[in-house]
């Protein structure tokens, strides 16, 4: 907890990735890459479901989703750091501060839930393939994907409301952006009902989804093992083994950052896992769902003769 002194913080300062002048430039091309990368990758995928009345089914409008989040999410960081990598102005109000953390925990909660019902959505198809249609019809997944979204935007409110006025004197942030655990550790007040929240919420919705999503696939690998066809087992498994990718990916990352207490907090390594959060998962979830995915390849490529054939001159014959 940082000392108690008198006036209160009206912005902070962003200390960044790196004080070398050097390295600037070259985090920010870096980062421009990546970030072109993800907005690309992520588009690609939310127009060609969006485009493809094939692909016009629960997984994919899942998927989709996911692919809203990962821009989002991702578009809440990156800007922001490249602007200041590149005009060196460290600057953040409160209100951005606040703003960025809010939106940071509440696409976080989002991915969360999202990835949670993409398990229950692979487990219903392989496990009880019969009544697919029923349980995953347009009006379930709607509800589940409102749901989602609830979720996300309600969860972290407490935290921001709490966190908003307890700041002193110490303004400087050690990350490169407005995360909670850093922000705690500036607070003045005191922040036991902040950490408190933190780690209810974080079992309820982080643990609880990882539950749901372990035993999900627990179901799921039992089934397909009692699958006597090796091609059968093959292509039931080939549709998970994208999505298991992505969720153990994220729970590392975010439980490695997380589930912890506040005071093993480690400057370096939690940049690192912040860093693998904001930029790797983005990255290549649309690598990871569509490379080897022959419905998805199939209607981009489709979709990519449309728009070549509108683009070019029609031959005219007289």
């Amino acid at each position: 907890m940082a000392p108690k002194y008198q006036g209160n913080v009206s912005e902070f300062i962003i200390q960044g990735l790196s004080d070398s002048p050097a390295l600037q430039l070259p985090l920010f091309v870096l980062f421009l890459i990546i970030y072109l990368f993800i907005i690309t990758g992520n588009l690609t995928i939310f127009t060609v479901i969006l485009l493809s009345s094939d692909l016009h089914t629960p997984m994919y409008k899942f998927l989709q989703n996911l692919s809203i989040t990962d821009i989002s999410s991702t578009s809440n960081i990156l800007p922001a750091l490249l602007h200041r990598l590149i005009t060196q102005q460290n600057k953040i109000s409160l209100f951005g501060c606040m703003t960025q953390l809010y939106f940071y925990i509440s696409l976080a909660c989002n991915e969360f839930c999202l990835l949670t019902i993409m398990a229950y959505d692979r487990y219903v198809a392989i496990c009880d393939p019969l009544h697919y249609i029923n349980r995953m019809s347009e009006k379930h997944c709607a509800w589940l994907i409102s749901a989602t979204y609830c979720v996300g935007f309600v969860e972290p409110l407490s935290h921001v409301v709490l966190l908003y006025k307890s700041y002193c004197a110490s303004h400087l942030i050690d990350h490169f952006f407005c995360d909670l655990i850093p922000l705690l550790k500036l607070s003045c007040s005191d922040t036991f009902n902040v950490e408190i929240l933190t780690y209810v919420f974080g079992t309820l919705l982080g643990f609880n989804s990882f539950l749901l999503t372990l035993i999900s696939y627990i179901y799921i690998i039992s089934t397909i093992l009692k699958i006597q066809s090796t091609h059968g087992r093959q292509k039931a498994f080939s549709t998970c083994a994208s999505h298991l990718t992505c969720v153990i990916i994220l729970y590392m990352t975010l439980f490695c950052l997380y589930v912890k207490p506040i005071a093993s907090y480690s400057l370096d390594r939690d940049k690192f896992f912040s860093l693998l959060y904001i930029v790797l998962v983005p990255l290549l979830n649309p690598l990871i769902y569509t490379l080897k995915n022959k419905e998805f390849l199939i209607a981009f490529y489709k979709l990519r003769y449309r728009v070549i054939s509108s683009l070019l001159p029609v031959k005219r014959f007289y």
